[in-house]
């Protein structure tokens, strides 16, 4: 009676599968239709969503502690996670089991975004200044048997040398030449993922260095970073298989007075450098707008790394969702005809939920905007602006708010055979018992 009872409710759940996948294909080419008076091929659009990878970021599964030691904690550098919810990863497997589950939710294929802190010590443990590809080797095989691309970060926080608030300028040569060592290692790490993957790694470096009072030596740090960095950058690494770009930051926990890596120097910096700038949502005041510097970066950096998270009043780095600024942040990219010219990646830890939920809550916030962004009409929008045509520019605009965007966004999950609305709930929830809930 029992197996009759099963083979009805794997009959009916096969029934109910069916019926929803009509229901979507059927909204699908309502929508379609929709868009197509408005000038937009949903087809193609979706096309191009299938060639936008994200950069998921390792450190959500553990709220940045590290693979270095064992229970090894996040100290200090300006960052904070909280929250103490059940499950979070404490080794390596179960860092790649927890991203595995979150990949497979995923419309797309996507990256990975490894900070050094996760190497693989399982052959022992060495310092910051000693790593090489040895500690990332199991990192390669792993990307490739997933079929995604790496790209990586120094780990200057968290450490004996950054106790003191400092590291590529710290007033101590002893400091700065062993996290000067550490960075130059890691581009070479990004060169071997590079190579390894046959997609090209980009290696972000963020600072933590600043101090929380008044700060007298405010020049002498910032000639201390662009010596640093240009002793780092000297050595040449082949560009199809690593990039480099530099992470401003407006002010972090115990550096509010003065971070050393400002916009305004690594903007200086990268243009001098010809390199990437990365532009994170939450590193600048809460009255800016980071949409509104796509168009005025571009002018002087071909190409930009975004770290898309969600500040609220500060540098909290919330899961993201699909906020205005997310939306305005990709309207921009794509009025700019730049899409294929910035690297997207995600920045947020939050303990307090489950930790896989929150990565598709935020990875698929990303999405939606780049989706959204798409399916404006661009075209016709700029043609009623450059005609000044004020009127008909912002009515269509505000028309293509309300036009069947979840439709097709449902239909994107569909034909890339992941969870359409919140089904992927149900699945977390399973995973969250059968896996978090033991560890």
């Amino acid at each position: 009676m029992n197996e009759i009872n099963e083979s009805n409710n794997i009959n009916l759940k096969k029934v109910n599968e069916m019926e929803k996948s009509k229901r979507i294909e059927k909204f699908y080419e309502l929508a379609k239709e929709q868009y197509a008076e408005a000038g937009i091929d949903t087809d193609h659009v979706l096309e191009q969503m299938q060639k936008v990878p994200i950069s998921l970021h390792c450190w959500q599964t553990d709220d940045c502690g590290g693979m270095e030691h064992e229970g090894s904690v996040l100290a200090g550098g300006g960052i904070q996670a909280t929250g103490n919810f059940p499950g979070k990863a404490r080794n390596i497997a179960e860092v790649r089991m927890d991203m595995e589950k979150v990949y497979s939710l995923l419309p797309g294929k996507h990256r990975l975004n490894l900070h050094a802190s996760y190497g693989d010590f399982s052959r022992g443990w060495v310092d910051r200044d000693q790593i090489d590809a040895t500690q990332f080797t199991s990192w390669a095989d792993w990307a490739k048997e997933q079929g995604i691309g790496m790209d990586f970060n120094c780990t200057l926080y968290s450490h004996p040398k950054s106790e003191s608030g400092f590291t590529l300028s710290s007033l101590d040569k002893g400091i700065r030449d062993f996290w000067i060592e550490h960075v130059k290692r890691c581009r070479d790490i990004s060169s071997f993922f590079g190579e390894q993957l046959g997609t090209r790694c980009v290696h972000n470096i963020w600072i933590p260095d600043g101090s929380k009072d008044v700060t007298v030596n405010r020049f002498k740090h910032r000639a201390l970073l662009k010596d640093s960095l240009d002793q780092i950058m000297a050595e040449p690494q082949n560009p199809k298989f690593m990039a480099d770009a530099v992470e401003a930051k407006l002010f972090g926990i115990g550096l509010e007075a003065f971070t050393v890596g400002s916009h305004e120097f690594y903007l200086g910096y990268a243009v001098d450098k010809k390199m990437m700038l990365c532009l994170d949502i939450g590193h600048f005041h809460p009255t800016e707008q980071v949409s509104d510097k796509v168009s005025a970066v571009f002018q002087y950096i071909p190409e930009l790394l975004f770290h898309v998270t969600r500040p609220i009043r500060w540098d909290s780095d919330h899961v993201v969702t699909l906020s205005d600024e997310v939306k305005m942040l990709f309207e921009e990219i794509v009025w700019a005809d730049k899409l294929g010219k910035v690297n997207v990646g995600l920045d947020f830890f939050d303990g307090s939920l489950n930790r896989i939920g929150a990565y598709i809550v935020g990875t698929r916030a990303a999405q939606k905007a780049i989706l959204n962004a798409l399916l404006n009409p661009t075209d016709k929008i700029r043609f009623y602006e450059e005609k000044q045509m004020n009127f008909e520019k912002l009515a269509l605009h505000e028309e293509a708010k309300t036009k069947p965007f979840g439709a097709v966004w449902d239909y994107f999950c569909y034909k890339n055979g992941v969870p359409a609305g919140d089904d992927y709930i149900a699945e977390i929830q399973q995973y969250e018992k059968e896996v978090l809930s033991k560890r």
